[in-house]
């Protein structure tokens, strides 16, 4: 009986690890090696192309709620099946652009593809056929995931430089045609029923008040936006900071290399964790270490000694959050509420995701490198006290009894 779980658990990481890589990869990740080939190519601005992000997580978010509709009624692969085909043909239509309405367009459909297909989704198909012993399988995922550009980002190069950027967009197409769609509907293993349906799979971990419930909700949406809003607006500025910070452009360079290092290695540590893991108690730990490395970039004299300890503890505390983002809904919610809840929760930090460098490079190119770390410090405790308020709520609830 063992064996045939692990094997089925094996069967599920093979099938979403591939499927989320080539997700990311040709999609949110894409952009980073070919937007300043397109650019050119098209006749327009940089700022214009990369637009095409902030367009996918719009039309992400504002898809979330119904996305977690159609995964309660249809299932997860089914939904993930639709993101497949949603993708190829945002792709094919990148690969057939010729002015900024065509891309725009491509971006709208593509943001619709990653709602239905990233992050959320995945999650849900591991619980229905894991249930709440999902944690580690959702962590590996996302150990996965994050290696997504390290191994895309080599492929575009070298299609785009034999074959050119629409060839290259049309190979991304195919992937998600004849790799991704098949696997999500022939290759993953059939549900657990017991896991979606009947009294077990309806009972939460924590017995709470339709009043807490709610509460519980919002705190969980408000800290890990909050969170979201801080590593997706650092992240493009973030060697920028370090040069400001008194860094050379190589040391800055290396820096950021290793803060998505540290990043891959905090999201294994909780992987090994596995149901030991807390992930209200890994959401402290890492608000608690991000601000504290902010605090200490503003308040400590720029050194090299410094920009290193802050990117252990940036590093650590962000990839560690990555995963609790994910994991926070197992927590306090049933595991057939948790592809409603995932996607309900992906609107506002898909929403952060979209807005977020944009604010933080106009504050990074206006006021400086101080303000900018300073403001990132703010947020962090503002996001620390609701995840407190998420601890205290929950530690006053009782656990709920779990049916034989």
């Amino acid at each position: 009986m063992q064996t045939s779980f692990s094997l089925r658990t094996a069967r599920t990481v093979g099938v979403l690890a591939v499927t989320q890589l080539i997700g990311w990869g040709t999609t949110f990740d894409m952009l980073g090696v070919m937007g300043r080939v397109i650019a050119p190519a098209l006749g327009l601005p940089n700022e214009a192309i990369f637009a095409g992000l902030t367009i996918m997580m719009v039309i992400s978010a504002f898809a979330g709620p119904a996305t977690g509709r159609w995964l309660g009624r249809y299932g997860a692969a089914k939904v993930l099946a639709g993101s497949s085909i949603t993708f190829a043909i945002g792709l094919l239509l990148l690969a057939a652009t010729t002015n900024i309405v065509v891309y725009a367009l491509a971006w709208v459909v593509i943001g619709l593809g990653g709602a239905l297909g990233l992050s959320a989704p995945c999650y849900t198909a591991v619980v229905e056929r894991e249930g709440v012993n999902g944690k580690r399988v959702i962590a590996i995922l996302m150990l996965f995931t994050g290696l997504s550009a390290t191994i895309f980002w080599p492929i575009l190069t070298l299609l785009n430089e034999n074959f050119g950027w629409r060839i290259t967009f049309l190979v991304c197409a195919a992937l998600q045609f004849f790799v991704c769609l098949p696997l999500h509907l022939f290759g993953l293993p059939k549900p657990v029923a017991s896991h979606t349906q009947g009294a077990a799979a309806e009972t939460p971990p924590v017995e709470l008040s339709p009043s807490d419930r709610r509460k519980a909700f919002l705190l969980i949406a408000v800290s890990t936006t909050l969170c979201t809003f801080i590593t997706f607006g650092v992240s493009p500025s973030l060697l920028e900071i370090f040069r400001q910070s008194g860094a050379s452009a190589a040391l800055a360079l290396q820096l950021g290399s290793a803060r998505g290092v540290i990043g891959i290695s905090a999201r294994a540590l909780d992987m090994l964790l596995g149901k030991r893991g807390n992930p209200i108690l890994t959401s402290v730990m890492g608000v608690s270490l991000m601000l504290f490395s902010f605090l200490m970039l503003f308040l400590v004299s720029p050194s090299t000694p410094l920009l290193i300890t802050f990117v252990l503890l940036y590093g650590f505390g962000s990839g560690v959050l990555a995963v609790a983002r994910a994991l926070l809904p197992l927590a306090l919610f049933s595991a057939r509420e948790y592809g409603l809840q995932a996607a309900r929760l992906s609107m506002p930090q898909n929403l952060a995701n979209a807005i977020a460098p944009v604010i933080f490079t106009a504050i990074l190119d206006r006021a400086g490198a101080g303000p900018t770390i300073i403001t990132c410090a703010v947020l962090a405790a503002i996001a620390l006290v609701f995840v407190l308020m998420l601890m205290a709520l929950v530690r006053g609830a009782k656990p709920s009894v779990q049916p034989a």
